[in-house]
């Protein structure tokens, strides 16, 4: 059993090989946009660009916010190192907020007492697809003159209050990683709800320059304008992001089936006091990311895991605190500092879940799961 694979078909083939066949192999070519058409079409988004990784995505959102040394950020230590480095690449330090206990996302009533008058930006994550309260966010934000970055990687057509996750704040950041919904290999996107930072958001994703304008025949040559890198991918990438996104319903449907599956199969566990089943508000709808169980302690949920391999069923961690990990100790913080996030991530176990799932490799895991739980 495989815990994560992208679902490849026959379509993600055929334009790949178009793409070869026709030369579209640098970037912003005709796959690209018409993956823009797509998400516009899907999800009403405007204003998106492409970008090599999700951690792209989350580069140029500190670049577009002018973070600099000495800045602070607001940022939740449950979540990947890509969040958190975005930042630290500028200078800026990160605040480490405690998460809630039932989403485990940033929980925003602890946010205010984070801000300082070095605070500049509050990023917060989408954790397994299931948005944050990103009014109350918004909110505190609005108050204090903050930016609010939305690291909405895992969260691909989830929603908040009927609105689509990464169109929630000024900038919304996906991942189209292999591990992802919709993947592209390695890949991800930049969402600009405000215009006016479409102009410079084109310029640094072209290593600085006005490219951008002489595809558009705009100007006759490109040169120099700002700090940049080279952040838009090849659009044989784009290609397979396209083929994603047209065939969008039917790896979700699948995704939903498992997720759906596992939420029912495990009522019964749960009304034992053997774990806890993800929580998902009902201001949102999520996307089917991943399927998480939350385990008494930290002993069961290692041993459970340990269990489960033997059976050649993989179930994982999700994250390792970054405000516990060797990097946030060699910077100064302390288990302590989070309390909330050291419980919780030490008792989460992610089962299997993707598009190449089966429901009969779902039903063998839940089967092995109350196996075991009642035999322990």
């Amino acid at each position: 059993m495989i815990f994560s694979q992208p679902n490849i078909g026959e379509l993600e083939k055929k334009y790949v090989l178009d793409a070869l066949e026709r030369k579209m192999l640098s970037g912003d070519r005709e796959y690209t946009h018409r993956v823009y058409k797509e998400f516009e079409r899907r999800f009403g988004i405007k204003n998106m660009l492409l970008t090599v990784s999700g951690t792209a995505a989350l580069e140029m959102a500190g670049l577009l916010i002018d973070l600099k040394e000495g800045d602070e950020v607001i940022a939740p230590s449950f979540t990947f190192s890509s969040t958190i480095n975005s930042f630290l690449l500028r200078g800026a330090k990160v605040k480490f907020c405690d998460i809630r206990k039932d989403t485990y996302n940033i929980d925003e009533n602890l946010i205010e007492q984070l801000i300082t008058d070095r605070t500049k930006a509050i990023y917060c994550v989408d954790y397994a697809g299931v948005p944050c309260d990103i009014d109350r966010i918004n909110e505190i934000a609005d108050r204090h003159g903050l930016f609010v970055i939305e690291d909405a990687a895992q969260a691909v057509g989830s929603t908040y209050k009927g609105k689509y996750c990464g169109t929630l704040t000024e900038f919304g950041c996906y991942s189209f990683h292999e591990t992802k919904n919709y993947v592209m290999g390695e890949g991800g996107a930049i969402i600009l709800n405000e215009e006016k930072y479409l102009e410079r958001a084109e310029i640094i994703r072209e290593k600085g320059t006005n490219r951008a304008n002489l595809l558009r025949g705009i100007v006759d040559k490109y040169t120099w304008h700002d700090i940049g890198s080279s952040y838009l991918p090849s659009d044989v990438l784009a290609a397979i992001l396209l083929a994603q996104t047209e065939r969008f319903d039917e790896l979700t449907r699948i995704r939903m089936e498992i997720y759906d599956f596992y939420q029912e199969a495990f009522r019964e566990a749960e009304e034992k006091g053997w774990l806890r089943r993800p929580v998902v508000p009902g201001y949102a709808t999520h996307n089917a990311h991943m399927y998480n169980i939350l385990m008494p302690d930290d002993n069961t949920r290692t041993w459970l895991s340990d269990e489960l391999k033997k059976d050649s069923i993989p179930a994982y961690i999700c994250y390792v605190p970054l405000h516990s990990s060797p990097m946030g100790r060699r910077l100064g913080y302390k288990a302590e500092d989070c309390p909330v996030t050291e419980e919780y991530g030490n008792r989460l176990l992610r089962l299997p879940l993707s598009s190449c799932l089966t429901m009969q490799e779902a039903e063998m895991t839940v089967q092995k799961i109350y196996e075991l739980l009642k035999n322990r």
